[in-house]
């Protein structure tokens, strides 16, 4: 019986089209690796669910690689055995190539992802002091997108340089070099330009991750740095797009460049008949009574004096650029208070005398005098 069938599908097998047995073939091939992709990864899923969180990780990302390399496996045979001409047969083992060189350079850039999450674990940006976080996650993170540029890069060249046409022109385009190379090179500049400017500040780190700044006018937080541009969210929620090569080539106030904690300034301009060292006593009060203060700076100055008011000024401290800027705003509404209930008269006025003097005009002089004081 068995024999029979065997000769049943041999007969079959002959008379079927060699097109139609080679589709059935390769269909076979990519059935059964979708198969033996299914038991080995569940396999590996098991064998890794009590190991460290980067075989996990590798694992559970690697899904989608893993079966196409286990299907171009399958398939390199299955095109030996398919009946095909020389051409189809060329072509498909192209594919093939092609899909090789894309799951290496898939699997190198997937596996640069997981270990950067991984040692990045360890950091994390919403400590109070973050500083180390921040330059670690920076550093890393642009790092990363330059390697990941460099991984797609050659490996698009890789494929590029399997057709023969197009290795050809990139030799004759290398041996001709002349305008075709000052062309290119002018066409990749902006390319090259944030490249390298990625490169520099992930060694300088004038910014990173977190990091308030003041640019183009706007506070805000540096909230991403890719491999062409770096986000910075806003006050309000916006977000400000720059250049990589901005921050390189312009100036701009970093508030978080070696710790966050920063110094406000209170100015006000009052009377000079206001006791300073009652103002002193009462900014040194509130700084004490307030959560946001951190207890390194509070100091009251006068620094100028003018024709009807002296300035006086006030610098209190926090732990960061938010804190401080809404320690300010308590600053100034609990002093204005005091002020207008301890010391109405201290609040800035305009000064204006009327003189009556002896002689005829003596009382247009008074009245003129009274229309001006009541204008």
């Amino acid at each position: 019986m068995e024999q029979r069938l065997e000769l049943y599908l041999l007969t079959a097998i002959r008379f079927l089209p060699d097109w139609l047995l080679s589709m059935i073939i390769l269909c076979l091939a990519v059935i059964v690796g979708w198969l033996v992709h299914r038991f080995v990864f569940r396999l590996l899923t098991r064998i890794v669910a009590n190991r460290d969180l980067f075989w996990r990780s590798l694992v559970s990302r690697t899904e989608q690689p893993l079966r196409l390399a286990i299907v171009t496996w399958v398939l390199a045979p299955a095109v030996g055995i398919a009946p095909l001409s020389d051409q189809e047969t060329g072509i498909l083992r192209h594919i093939l190539l092609l899909c090789f060189i894309v799951l290496i350079g898939w699997m190198a850039r997937t596996t640069l992802h997981i270990w950067t999450t991984v040692y990045l674990r360890r950091f994390k940006l919403d400590a109070e002091d973050n500083l180390l976080a921040r330059k670690h996650v920076t550093q890393s993170r642009i790092m990363e997108r330059v390697a990941a540029t460099l991984i797609i890069a050659l490996t698009l060249s890789a494929a590029l340089m399997t057709f023969p046409a197009v290795r050809q022109y990139g030799v004759s385009l290398m041996a001709s070099a002349g305008v075709a190379g000052i062309v290119l090179g002018l066409a990749l500049q902006p390319v090259l330009k944030n490249l390298f400017a990625g490169i520099q500040l992930a060694i300088t780190q004038p910014i990173r991750i977190d990091d308030a700044l003041i640019v183009e006018g706007e506070w805000g937080k540096v909230e991403e740095i890719t491999s062409t541009y770096v986000v910075v969210k806003l006050w309000d929620w916006r977000r400000l797009i720059l250049p990589l090569g901005y921050f390189i080539e312009k100036p701009f106030q970093n508030w978080t460049r070696e710790g966050a904690a920063l110094i406000g300034t209170v100015m006000i301009y009052l009377d000079y008949t206001i006791p300073v060292a009652e103002i002193r006593r009462k900014v040194e009060e509130i700084a004490r009574n307030s959560p946001l203060w951190d207890g390194q700076v509070v100091n009251v100055a006068v620094t100028d004096f003018r024709e009807s008011v002296m300035e006086i000024r006030i610098l209190v401290s926090a732990a960061d650029g938010g804190r401080t800027f809404d320690l300010r705003c308590e600053v100034r509404e609990k002093l204005i208070a005091f002020i207008q209930r301890e010391y109405p008269g201290a609040l800035p006025k305009v000064r204006a005398e009327a003189f009556s003097g002896v002689g005829p005009n003596s009382s247009v002089v008074h009245d003129e005098a009274g229309q001006r004081m009541s204008s």
